[in-house]
Order: structure tokens, then C-alpha cells, then sequence
């Protein structure tokens, strides 16, 4: 009797064994949404840095949109077992079980190249101002965001290229001072939405304008904040004159263009993601055998007191040690040092900024996946 309770425990322990391991997808959420979102960010980095690399060569720049990510699991499992009620003398014949579980994981990844519409809305149109410059409010800094977004602020140039001219100083002088306020809270942006007035159709239905979203405006305004600190309001008197505004204005509204529509606006000529990222290919440090062999043109130099480019992307036959990011092409290795945080911030403004300006998304593929 007790060798019947000894291989029933025995048993059942197997069959608890295989029954705990239950679903195994809440178990793995955790670990795959980081792994899935880190190897996401990294596949994106290299894509934009190759890119950056692509142009510099004349080469066109292409972009996938990850449209889905699917991490699908199985599992099977089964076990069986028994006992003889009248065992022989060795216990091999009385008991036996067996017992297996396999497990397995089929990701599932579908892209989409940006092509026709979405191209021309995500990389080809210049980015609206007021999508811009919310992004100084989180503290990024406002010198490096308007140097990678600007053409030109009231008709001070930021264009810096193949014959387009070496930009203008007193646009880096403005952008310095701002920066300098930025710093010392004597400047800001301030954002309003405004719904437009309600009309009325046919039927004489007033449509709802204000529930919308898509019929508001919004407006963004540089303020220059009130300040008893003499240097801040010497700094603030320059920013009004280069920006041709009234001494004593406090605010102006920031609008799209070369030039100032009406009196107190700032125009700002925002880029394209294309036109952004072909300024910081013109900035790559190229092999000097390629720019004598004709395969790139050299590199440009640096205005005003500025004396670096916004994102510095070094290269070598080598694979780098230290990387933020690194992409091979043509047989050459380029990349972001990882101790570089100034290119390090600037890049991920310029990844932050293709976010924002992917307005038009199309739906990914159906996948269908099994369920039980």
C-alpha cells in the first residue's frame, strides 16, 4: 500500500510540475516590450545616420516605417503515467511516467517604405514653426533646434552648402542670444489654439468647430519675460533689434516665412526633414581620397562663432569602439562618438523632429494570429 502512495505522489508531482507552467505571455511582457522598443531605437538611429551618409554621396535617402511588431508564442505540453497494482520486485516495473514541454516564439515584423503622399507630408514638406519650437519648452536647447530647423529667421540666412554662400553671423548672434535667455528664464515660448468660428450648413446645424481638433489653429509666440538683470535686458534689446520689433515689446508672433507678414511677427523659413538632413551630410567628415577622387564634394566649414557642426560624424576603414551610433558604407565606417553629448542631443532632436513631422500614416498589413 505504501508503494501505490509513494508512485501516485510521484506522479502527480510530474503532472503539477508541467500544469505550473501556465501562459507565458504575461510573463514575458516586460522583457520583450523593452527589447522589442530598445532594438526598435537602435534600428531607427542607424537608419537615420545612414541616411545622413546617403546623401552626402548623392545617394537618395530611403525610410521603412515599422508599422507592426507581433511577438507570438506557443507552447505544448503533456505527460502520462501509471503504476502497476501488483509490482514485480524491481521498482522499473510498477512505475512509469513521462512527461515533455516545448515552447517556441515566431516574431512577426512588417515594414513599409514611405513612399508618394506620406514622402512628400513626412520628409519633403518644411515642418510648421508651431510644431517646432514647443520642443525649447522641455529644455532642449533653442540655438541647436534653430540651427537644425531654421533656413533663415526674418530674412537672416541659415543656409550653409555647394555654392549657397556661407549663412549669416548675426543669425548665430541671435541664436546665441537666445540661448543665453533661454538659460537665464528671461525667454520662452508661449502656444494658443484657436478654434475658428462656427459656420452653418444647409440645414442650418451649426458644425461643431471647438469638439474638432483637426479645425483649430494654433499660434506660438516668443516672449521675452520681464527681468531687472541689466545684462539679461542689454541681451533682450539686441534679440528685439536683430528680429526688427519694437523696443518695448514683450511678445511676437512666430510665423512661416522668409519675411514678416506684418509688424511685430518673427518669420521663420523652417526646413524639410530632406533639407535638414542633407545641411548635416554637407557637415561629415569624409575620407580625403574620396573628396579628390570626386566622390563627395569637401566638407563645409563652420560661421560666426560657432566652430563645430551640429551633429559631428567621424569616419574610418575601422570599426569604432566608442559608438553611439555607426553604420558601414562603401567600405567605410561612420559614426557619433559615444562620448560626444552635444551630437549625441543634436541627433536625437533630429529623430524627435521626423516623429513629429510623420503626420500621414497609412495602415500596416492585417496579420492574422491564431488564437487557443
Amino acid at each position: 500500500m505504501q508503494i501505490h502512495l509513494t508512485s501516485r505522489a510521484a506522479i502527480l508531482a510530474a503532472l503539477t510540475c508541467l500544469s505550473a507552467c501556465g501562459p507565458i505571455g504575461p510573463s514575458r511582457l516586460q522583457r520583450d516590450e523593452l527589447e522589442y522598443s530598445r532594438a526598435l531605437g537602435e534600428s531607427q538611429k542607424h537608419e537615420m545616420l545612414l541616411n545622413i551618409v546617403r546623401l552626402r554621396y548623392a545617394d537618395p535617402p530611403t525610410f521603412l516605417d515599422t508599422t507592426q511588431v507581433i511577438a507570438g508564442y506557443s507552447v505544448s505540453k503533456s505527460v502520462s503515467g501509471g503504476f502497476y497494482a501488483y509490482p514485480a520486485t524491481a521498482v522499473g516495473n510498477y512505475l512509469f511516467g513521462t512527461g515533455t514541454m516545448t515552447a517556441g516564439e515566431s516574431p512577426t515584423f512588417t515594414y513599409q517604405p514611405v513612399t508618394g503622399e506620406q514622402y512628400a507630408e513626412n520628409v519633403v514638406r518644411p515642418i510648421s514653426p508651431t510644431v517646432i519650437m514647443p520642443l525649447s519648452l522641455g529644455g532642449l536647447p533653442i540655438d541647436t533646434l534653430l540651427r537644425l530647423t531654421a533656413q533663415s529667421i526674418d530674412g537672416l540666412s541659415n543656409v550653409r552648402g555647394i555654392g549657397a554662400g556661407g549663412g549669416s553671423v548675426r543669425f548665430y548672434l541671435l541664436l546665441h542670444d537666445l540661448r543665453q535667455l533661454q538659460i537665464a528664464g528671461a525667454m520662452t515660448i508661449r502656444i494658443t489654439t484657436d478654434a475658428p468660428p462656427p459656420s452653418s450648413d444647409d440645414s442650418g446645424k451649426k458644425k461643431g468647430s471647438k469638439s474638432d481638433p483637426a479645425s483649430k489653429q494654433e499660434h506660438s509666440y516668443l516672449v521675452l519675460s520681464s527681468t531687472s538683470d541689466s545684462n539679461l535686458l542689454a541681451i533682450q534689446a539686441e534679440v528685439r533689434r536683430l528680429l526688427h520689433l519694437d523696443p518695448h515689446v514683450e511678445e511676437a508672433e512666430i510665423v512661416y516665412g522668409p519675411y514678416p507678414k506684418h509688424t511685430g511677427q518673427i518669420a521663420i523659413l523652417t526646413r524639410s526633414m530632406l533639407a535638414m538632413l542633407t545641411q548635416l551630410a554637407y557637415e561629415v567628415e569624409v575620407p580625403e581620397e574620396d573628396i579628390k577622387a570626386g566622390r563627395t564634394p569637401p566638407t563645409i566649414s563652420q560661421v560666426g562663432i560657432e566652430n563645430r557642426p551640429e551633429v559631428v560624424i567621424h569616419s574610418s576603414h575601422k570599426v569604432p569602439e566608442r559608438r553611439y551610433a555607426a553604420v558601414e558604407y562603401n567600405d567605410m565606417w561612420f559614426w557619433i562618438d559615444e562620448k560626444d553629448f552635444q551630437s549625441k542631443l543634436a541627433f536625437t532632436m533630429v529623430q524627435v523632429l521626423s516623429a513629429l513631422a510623420a503626420t500621414n500614416h497609412t495602415g500596416g498589413a492585417v496579420v492574422t494570429i491564431p488564437a487557443g
